[in-house]
């Protein structure tokens, strides 16, 4: 989507989402594997593997399950809801120390269908993620900025919604998702006229 960045400097009232905290880094930390799951079934895995950790006494060589996420806001027809997306559908991150019993309880929680890297025929075991791999993933859900998805496109017809322009229809002519405006290019005085709007003041026809 294209992005405007002329458009006026005016305050943005998307709201901030605030996010969990995720794991941090340390040195000497256990290895970081990458688990895969039925599609659809990370947050199953999750909860179950958390499970077996506890009843199995495994909290000393299983430490954290994560299931990599951002925050994106949807603007449809003026409504703004906040979705969860999973940034690597069909994977959960897990740090460990990899050895036989630590393996099992993994491989065998329900949903799980086996390590990334790992060939059971061979016996080879899976590799862990790198460092600046890891910490680039676990940055990316921690710090990088809630995306904004909205439900029209530049040349789309739109209808304001609220404000002194209410009931005016227009084409979308720029988007900053940045600030959450959008122009829009409206009929007025015999002549189209460029409006700044917010993104919860516009519907799409």
């Amino acid at each position: 989507m294209n992005e405007d960045t002329s458009l006026k400097n005016e305050p943005n009232n998307i709201e901030q989402i605030d996010e969990e905290p995720v794991a941090q880094l340390t040195e000497n930390q256990p290895d970081w594997y990458i688990v895969q799951t039925y599609s659809g079934h990370e947050k199953k895995v999750q909860a179950n593997l958390e499970q077996r950790i506890k009843s199995m006494d495994m909290s000393n060589k299983i430490f954290q399950v994560v299931i990599p996420t951002q925050n994106e806001i949807e603007i449809r027809d003026g409504q703004k809801k906040t979705i969860t997306k999973n940034l690597f559908p069909g994977y959960v991150l897990v740090n460990m120390e990899l050895d036989d019993s630590s393996w099992y309880v993994v491989r065998n929680t329900p949903a799980v269908t086996g390590f990334a890297g790992e060939n059971l025929e061979e016996k080879a075991k899976p590799s862990p993620l790198e460092h600046d791999e890891i910490e680039k993933i676990l940055n990316q859900m921690e710090h990088k900025p809630t995306q904004i998805k909205v439900g029209f496109e530049i040349g789309d017809a739109v209808r304001v919604t609220s404000g002194p322009f209410s009931d005016f229809i227009g084409n979308v002519e720029a988007i900053n998702t940045d600030k959450g405006l959008v122009r829009v290019m409206l009929s007025m005085f015999g002549r189209e006229t460029p409006v700044e709007l917010d993104f919860l003041q516009v519907e799409k026809q």
